[in-house]
């Protein structure tokens, strides 16, 4: 039980943290329609006046990401996944959350080293040669170490912070109850179906708290790349390897924009950006299994040109089918049939209602018209895929995640491409890698292969369907066949009808308290007030106090 009050008095506190917070920046809105249950001029008075910040001329997008950044940890990693996913919210919100941060102070190395300890069941100077207590690199989830194993290895030692999960658990409940009332109270908002991003968000956060899964990425993608001699992937040290330590070794370069440091050593930009690109598109197009995160901090560059990424939490994966996707994404666009790319959109998207498919066919023809004629080395990536997204949120089309995790990777190393190569041009890469692609869509022996898998998956449809009817019959026969049947708006209707009643009970209630209360006033009998009956004038006070809060409770609603 002490557990339990101990979790409400942090879910409270931390409630009142974030909607001070939202309020600050100018969400008071948004807070005052979820309807959580606090006073106007009450909840605005929670906000310190040192802290009343002029947003008054600052855009939402900026002050959503002000707010995300000052409400720590999960909101940051929220923010940075939200900009991932310019399909799910407006492209400007996408593009400002982005510049989120994940730079934050280091925890104390007390800390650090109870939780190192604990994990490896050994006293610290007995499990490693030597660690040096200043963090490398610290973000909101982990911290990152050097050290050296007895084995003479030098290491980085990752590590989460301490009571990470309570922390995100706590925000996650939170995320979960906001994003409910949102959908309830603010109809518009569940174009953006915020409930499901929260899921989505909450799925990711799990696989980045589990760093012995961030090895088997590393694992995984050096057993990829072994071949290829422009790319280093460090070693997992797993005799060191935890669910909250990852030991991997210690990657001594130049950060991949560190242009100082690279104007002082054999570094050629131009092969860097030529490497960088060519390991990414690799990745994509032959490995399927690409880092979804290459942003410049996870990038380093080693003697001989040789790219050597870092952190693998966030990875993307193009399977069998969705290469058969991009393949015929590809065709339609070389080929300007829009009406194929329309289909491989409608089979890959979530899409919520009916779309005007005469529309969209309109509109991607526009695009395509666009771009066609432009030479390759004036083609911009960020442009076309914003543009390209700001098509699919229109039409309401959910991608799937890695295939939007793709594209933000691709725009990543343009404009990491563009800084250490004035003359860099990813399409001019990328077009060998397309053409291959076309040439397997209509390669014979790839066509005989989906021919024989449609084939087969009709046989085993066949054959499961003698057993399938046999149930449904069954079922039928013994009268335990049931339907679900969803009906569009009856949840709403059910509440109205729920405070309709409400209301009615209520005043039942205040009408049975005057007329009780007239009758014993009338009767004039038991103790006094005033010369009064005490009952009948208590009765009156409850009676007005009901009809004053349903008062106010129909007047807050909006409707008399």
């Amino acid at each position: 039980m002490i557990y339990d009050i101990r979790q409400s008095i942090r879910h409270l506190n931390r409630y009142q943290e974030i909607i001070r917070i939202f309020i600050k920046y100018g969400f008071w809105d948004v807070i005052s329609k979820i309807k959580i249950g606090l006073i106007p001029d009450i909840a605005k008075k929670i906000i310190p006046q040192s802290e009343e910040k002029d947003i008054s001329a600052l855009s939402t997008p900026v002050r959503i990401r002000m707010a995300f950044e000052e409400l720590g940890a999960t909101f940051i990693k929220l923010g940075q996944m939200l900009s991932s996913r310019p399909d799910m919210i407006p492209p400007e919100i996408a593009q400002e959350l982005s510049g989120l941060q994940d730079q934050v102070a280091a925890e104390d190395f007390v800390k650090i080293k109870e939780t190192l300890e604990a994990e490896l069941g050994g006293v610290l100077d007995d499990i490693f040669d030597s660690f040096d207590e200043k963090a490398i690199a610290a973000a909101s989830i982990a911290q990152v170490y050097k050290a050296k194993i007895k084995t003479g290895q030098t290491v980085a030692v990752k590590i989460l912070r301490s009571n990470l999960k309570i922390k995100i658990s706590t925000d996650i409940d939170i995320l979960k109850n906001f994003a409910a009332l949102i959908e309830k109270y603010i109809p518009e908002s569940r174009l953006y179906n915020p409930s499901g991003i929260v899921k989505e968000f909450e799925k990711t956060l799990k696989k980045e708290q589990n760093l012995a899964l961030e090895g088997r990425n590393i694992d995984t993608f050096r057993n990829y790349s072994a071949d290829d001699k422009t790319i280093r992937i460090p070693k997992v040290y797993w005799d060191y390897t935890r669910e909250k330590i990852l030991v991997t070794e210690f990657i001594n370069g130049v950060k991949i924009t560190d242009f100082g440091n690279m104007k002082n050593s054999e570094l050629d930009r131009r092969q860097i950006a030529l490497n960088c690109a060519q390991s990414l598109l690799k990745q994509i197009f032959e490995y399927g299994f690409f880092h979804a995160d290459p942003h410049p901090g996870n990038l380093f560059v080693l003697p001989g040109n040789i790219i050597a990424p870092v952190d693998f939490g966030m990875m993307g994966r193009i399977d069998e089918e969705m290469k058969d996707d991009l393949q015929n994404i590809l065709r339609g666009i070389v080929e300007k049939d829009v009406y194929r790319i329309t289909h491989v959109l409608l089979k890959i998207g979530m899409i919520e209602d009916r779309i005007d498919t005469r529309a969209l066919h309109r509109d991607l023809l526009d695009y395509l018209d666009r771009y066609h004629s432009i030479p390759l080395n004036k083609l911009n990536a960020s442009t076309i895929l914003n543009e390209f997204m700001e098509i699919i949120q229109e039409f309401q089309i959910k991608l799937p995640p890695d295939l939007v995790m793709m594209g933000r990777a691709l725009v990543m190393e343009e404009a990491i491409g563009e800084k250490l190569d004035p003359e860099f041009n990813l399409f001019e890469l990328l077009v060998p890698y397309a053409q291959k692609t076309m040439l397997e869509s209509i390669n014979p022996l790839n066509t005989y292969r989906k021919t024989f898998r449609t084939i087969e998956q009709g046989a085993a449809l066949m054959n499961d369907l003698p057993e399938d009817l046999k149930f449904l019959m069954n079922k039928l026969k013994n009268d335990k066949l049931k339907l679900n049947l969803e009906h569009l708006g009856i949840e709403k209707l059910s509440r109205d009808i729920d405070k309709s009643s409400n209301r009615l009970s209520f005043s039942l209630i205040i009408a049975a308290l005057i007329i009780g209360s007239s009758l014993i006033i009338r009767e004039g009998s038991g103790p006094t007030i005033f010369d009064y009956p005490a009952f009948g004038i208590i009765g009156y006070s409850l009676a007005s106090i009901l009809g004053i809060w349903l008062i106010i409770s129909i007047l807050r609603s909006g409707k008399l």
